[in-house]
């Protein structure tokens, strides 16, 4: 850790590959702001990955997610799975970029505590029993490609799977399903947004194949995806009893751009919509938040601002805080500590959650700061 660049703090805790401090962030967000960005350009030209997210002249735009990317003839997009061929906008639609692997449940899934997998909610519609689904399995899906650049990513490596990519038909995926005593799919990574055609698709084909079985379907995403498909996922996930994660990663936008890259408007409006879909199923949860606690960037004044927009749509929607562990070009910072985690479980419990909790304790270290 080290000395803020802007205003010389060095008591505070600080990223020193990030360079800024939390408030420096914030208040003097023109200022700093083109250090940060260069930041993460080097963090992807690594990879091969556009060093920003494109908008080139003439380019073609991919209508995914918020970037909206302009490509170029023969160019990628900022996910790096999205390319211009010919003038057409290709790639995560037959072929996903994927990992999967049979998950037994229960699982240590974001939303285990409320989901019918680790709980049993929803039993006998959507769930196999009363109590956990022990002896039943999530297919977990972990997409290969992301259209964020968080600079503490814990899953930084599937970035390597963009140079050596393992593709999977929507078939083969599908087909994956069927196994035995599979009873919910999730898509995750990465994103699942880059490749949520290939999802999609996917989803469509398993629910037939699978049909009048129980298989849930679930998403854990940064929530950035356009609303149109956003309306898909949430009916395929309404039908079946599954949930939609989104992992709300800062509240105020500089924070967010310094830490991940990119805006998280079109997530928090997003967000906003699906928690009016709520009260078409009660239970299980449809909609479920979470935000990784990371030491002197995501404190108490970010989670506060973000549990009172959460509370202020329904105070009822579950809340995991997560404890970071340093990654990628954040590894200088600590370990979330204990005592860090109690005061963003209080402040989020203040305003007004009800269902508010502290997940991944295993990784909390245990000095009180």
């Amino acid at each position: 850790m080290g000395r803020c660049r802007y205003c010389g703090n060095s008591s505070i805790i600080i990223s020193d590959s990030l360079g800024y401090c939390y408030d420096c962030i914030r208040g003097h967000w023109e200022e700093v702001y083109q250090e940060i960005f260069k930041v993460h350009e080097n963090s992807r030209v690594i990879f091969g990955l556009p060093p920003s997210v494109p908008k080139t002249e003439n380019g073609h735009t991919c209508q995914l997610c918020a970037n909206r990317c302009k490509i170029g003839e023969n160019s990628k997009g900022f996910c790096g799975i999205r390319e211009n061929k010919k003038g057409r906008i290709i790639g995560g639609t037959k072929r996903g970029n994927l990992r999967f692997y049979y998950d037994p449940l229960p699982t240590n899934c974001v939303a285990d505590w409320v989901c019918p997998g680790g709980t049993g909610a929803g039993y006998p519609k959507y769930a196999n029993r009363k109590e956990a689904e022990y002896g039943y399995y999530n297919l977990a899906v972990f997409y290969q490609a992301c259209n964020f650049n968080c600079l503490y990513c814990q899953n930084w490596t599937f970035k390597y799977g963009l140079r050596q990519p393992n593709w999977v038909s929507v078939e083969e995926l599908a087909n994956a399903a069927l196994r035995e005593n599979v009873s919910c799919i999730c898509f995750f990574g990465g994103d699942p947004t880059p490749q949520v055609i290939h999802a999609l698709a996917s989803v469509r084909l398993a629910l037939k194949k699978k049909k009048g079985q129980i298989l849930r379907i679930c998403w854990e995403t940064n929530g950035s995806v356009n609303p149109k498909i956003l309306e898909k996922m949430a009916q395929f996930s309404l039908e079946t009893g599954g949930c939609i994660k989104f992992d709300l990663k800062a509240w105020h936008e500089p924070v967010h751009k310094a830490l991940c890259g990119v805006s998280n408007q079109q997530t928090l409006n997003n967000f906003r919509w699906l928690s009016g879909l709520i009260d078409e199923r009660k239970e299980p949860p449809l909609l479920i938040a979470s935000t990784l606690l990371v030491p002197g960037y995501v404190d108490v004044s970010e989670v506060r601002e973000i549990a009172s927009f959460i509370a202020s749509l329904n105070p009822n929607i579950p809340y995991s805080l997560l404890g970071f562990y340093p990654h990628f070009f954040m590894k200088d910072l600590p370990t979330t500590s204990l005592s860090h985690a109690l005061r963003c479980l209080e402040a989020a419990k203040k305003v007004g959650l009800k269902r508010v909790r502290i997940g991944n304790q295993h990784l909390l270290g245990h000095s009180y700061d």
